[in-house]
């Protein structure tokens, strides 16, 4: 099967589903909505940038598996002033949008695929719903694609809609994301699979994978410190005023905890925490790391902390369920489809730093507890998440959606 994916070919998420789509045996072209250099394993390549996609410095590739890929290709204009760029990207993106849809149909009509596959609804699912009659579409939605972007303003809802009632199959990383896209106006009886993890975990490979830090950033780690790690960076959607707030609170009753925030490292946000609250080593903020070095960290770390407001399931939480990471989340919604609290990890209100420092003293004092979550958790990841279950599941929806044609 010939299928087309629009994605942001920077993404390691892109990365990761080139590689699952390619180990079913499929054809694929990409259209991506970034410049970036030619993935491996695409045959097909376009660059066709939507919502001010045009202002990012062509990126090159990097190292398989990198956290920092999406963070280092931010251009000057963005770090200025992010907040208004938001605000004028959900304005005139889907203006964008629109203007760049004869030419994605052009490069429709040029490749003929069987199948499309956009990997996220803001902007190129947006851009998919130009697609025309006759070839089927795939639309993904993320934790934040229907929480969060679409209802910013009226043209992301619009566009929104028009997306997912022109889509002919739906791919949600939650059961809630499926619900959701209902009332966003994907039609029902549609074929709809929750599929998590961006293609699924490969356990295989994260045991063959995981790799030391360089000795410079080892030595800051003593190995009798119990570490807590943050792997989730700073994101819009992400408290990290709560996490850091809670670092004091946690430190009067257990002060020999230390914390490692990879991708934080000369963040001006993470830096005003640190300063505020008068943080001290025992509180590292690391650079954006390779994909086995975060894995190798999440192996060594009790609890990996993640509060956010939008989610739906992070890779983070499924690789530190896998690697035995006690998790700490926000209580959303999303997040209690994996963490039942007290079971198999701990769930707290994203505003109250109090109530995570008690989550992570529990966790750090009840060491039977983190030893049966493990159990279960790499139980769970195995049976829903695990890469091979998620081909099966993915290979058959395709097959399913193509049909229709």
């Amino acid at each position: 099967m010939h299928i087309l994916l629009i994605a942001d070919g920077r993404s390691p998420i892109t990365r990761r589903w080139i590689a699952t789509v390619r180990a079913l045996n499929h054809r694929i072209s990409l259209i991506s909505s970034y410049p970036c250099e030619r993935p491996a394993q695409v045959e097909d390549f376009y660059i066709l940038p939507v919502a001010f996609g045009g202002l990012a410095p062509r990126q090159r590739q990097p190292e398989s598996g990198s956290r920092t890929a999406a963070a280092g290709s931010r251009p000057p204009l963005v770090s200025a002033s992010k907040q208004l760029f938001l605000r004028l990207r959900y304005l005139l993106g889907p203006l964008s949008v629109s203007a760049a849809a004869p030419r994605y149909r052009q490069l429709v009509a040029s490749l003929r695929p069987d199948l499309i596959h956009a990997l996220r609804v803001p902007f190129e699912g947006m851009l998919a719903s130009f697609t025309p009659p006759g070839t089927p579409l795939v639309v993904s939605i993320w934790g934040n694609d229907l929480t969060l972007h679409a209802p910013t303003s009226p043209g992301m809802a619009r566009l929104t809609r028009q997306a997912l009632a022109r889509a002919n199959g739906l791919l949600a990383d939650t059961h809630r994301d499926k619900r959701l896209a209902g009332e966003w106006g994907y039609p029902a009886g549609r074929p709809a699979e929750v599929v998590p993890g961006s293609g699924g975990i490969d356990l295989a490979a994260l045991q063959g994978e995981i790799q030391p830090l360089p000795a410079e950033l080892e030595k800051l780690l003593p190995a009798e410190m119990p570490l807590a790690i943050n792997p989730r960076g700073i994101r819009a959607y992400a408290r990290s005023d709560t996490f850091f707030r809670a670092i004091p609170l946690i430190h009067e009753r257990r002060p020999e905890v230390g914390f490692i925030c990879p991708g934080m490292q000369a963040h001006p946000q993470a830096l005003a925490w640190l300063h505020r609250l008068k943080l001290d080593q025992r509180t590292l903020l690391l650079p954006g790391l390779p994909q086995g070095q975060l894995w190798g960290l999440l192996l060594r770390s009790f609890a990996s902390i993640s509060i956010t407001t939008h989610d739906g399931t992070p890779n983070t939480l499924l690789e530190a369920m896998a690697c035995g990471s006690f998790p700490i989340a926000g209580d959303i919604e999303s997040l209690r489809e994996w963490i039942e609290p007290g079971i198999n990890g701990m769930l707290v209100d994203p505003g109250d730093p109090s109530a995570l420092a008690e989550a992570v003293v529990q966790a750090l004092d009840q060491p039977l507890l983190r030893a049966d979550a493990a159990r279960k958790n790499l139980a769970i990841v195995t049976e829903r998440a695990e890469a091979g279950v998620i081909r099966a599941v993915l290979d058959s929806f395709y097959q399913t959606v193509s049909g229709m044609r």
